[in-house]
């Protein structure tokens, strides 16, 4: 870096003083313009390379700054395109406290929650791509791997259990194929894993978990959140957590985190 700063001055330099050279020179100022052209091109090349050095502080520290903490320059515009009717609405703030964050993990998963995933992926787990238009990273692909992970698990739960009224006879007198690998399959004629694991039910566990103070999200209308969405987000967010617990711990851990702090709550509340 020291070598490339030292040979842009260089060029400069040399460049300002050839200009200085190839000018005509008059009889009267035959004396005055070198000196000052030589100095003007000295100040010129010391003041680029000084800006050089002092930009090197700058990136570093943006460097080390945590991913979620900011916005990458590159992606800012001069102006924001997005025109909104009524100014409050652009008023909404979000937690940027890693304690309260660790908090809420802990009281979701349980004591050691807040060691189960790395430090960006704790906040990439509740970020909607409607916080700071999507540039800080968001969590859609994580909600979907987790949305799969709870139905498998709820689906297992459903058929492992005894269901009343599951095996119903054909009107018309046949018997279907038996086989014991298949005779549980029919409690899913009673209950459906969208019954076990609804929005409002999961809307519900994270308020208890308080998943709602650390989410970080616009509403579009903040005096409105219901009708902004709140409860898709917050599901969103659940399941965006659970499929971290998956990516980084695998499926047999995950699928005890589901059972035990999400299907066991649901459960004691019916």
């Amino acid at each position: 870096m020291a070598t490339n700063t030292s040979r842009s001055a260089y060029g400069l330099t040399r460049h300002a003083l050839r200009h200085c050279q190839s000018a005509p020179r008059t009889a009267s100022a035959a004396s005055s313009p070198a000196p000052q052209c030589l100095l003007a091109a000295r100040t010129f090349a010391t003041a680029a390379a000084d800006s050089k050095i002092n930009e090197l502080p700058r990136r570093n520290e943006e460097s080390e700054r945590p991913r979620w903490s900011y916005t990458p320059e590159r992606m800012k515009a001069p102006f924001s395109p997005h025109i909104t009717i009524d100014p409050r609405r652009k008023l909404w703030k979000v937690n940027n406290d890693p304690k309260v964050l660790d908090g809420m993990y802990v009281r979701f998963l349980g004591r050691g929650g807040d060691s189960m995933l790395p430090e960006e992926v704790k906040w990439l787990a509740v970020t909607h791509k409607s916080f700071d238009q999507g540039r800080r990273g968001f969590n859609d692909r994580l909600a979907y791997v987790g949305r799969q992970a709870i139905i498998f698990e709820t689906t297992k739960s459903i058929v492992a259990s005894e269901k009343e009224g599951a095996i119903v006879p054909d009107e018309y007198g046949r018997e279907p194929f038996q086989h014991p690998a298949l005779a549980q399959v029919d409690n899913l004629n009673v209950e459906m894993p969208v019954k076990v694991v609804n929005k409002e039910k999961i809307e519900q566990l994270a308020f208890d978990a308080g998943i709602d103070k650390v989410l970080r999200w616009k509403p579009a209308k903040p005096e409105n959140l219901a009708g902004s969405g709140q409860q898709i987000v917050l599901n969103s967010a659940v399941f965006a957590i659970v499929g971290a617990i998956t990516l980084q711990h695998g499926a047999e851990v995950a699928g005890r985190v589901i059972r035990e702090r999400i299907l066991k709550p649901l459960s004691l509340r019916q």
